[in-house]
């Protein structure tokens, strides 16, 4: 089994059409609306998905981020993965967050 990053295959137009709705997926709960709302759109699910984790991942990270030093560093390239994925959506790319990003494959709505 290999860890290597899937690059989802979406079609252009589905991309065109959905890619403001799809970067809510990366505003905290916002992420539902892509989800419910475009279930017909690849573009928009593969991002929801991935920004139900990343939301998951903020509550968890919570109990980890107020610890000094460590906690804000980690609190940092979390947040700065959230704006990379954010902007790429907004440019019409996918980007995988690293370490977590693969989970999306497990949510199946």
């Amino acid at each position: 089994m290999t860890n290597a990053t899937v690059i989802p295959h979406v079609d252009k137009k589905d991309i065109e059409d959905n890619k403001i709705i799809a970067c809510l997926s990366y505003l905290s709960l916002l992420f539902l609306i892509p989800l419910l709302a475009k279930r017909e759109s690849r573009y928009c699910q593969e991002h929801a998905k991935q920004g139900l984790i990343v939301f998951v991942a903020s509550l968890i990270g919570g109990l980890v981020f107020w610890v000094p030093v460590v906690g804000w560093i980690i609190y940092l390239v979390f947040w700065a993965a959230v704006i990379i994925a954010f902007v790429k959506c907004l440019m019409g790319e996918f980007w995988e967050v690293p370490l977590i990003g693969q989970l999306r494959h497990k949510i199946h709505l």
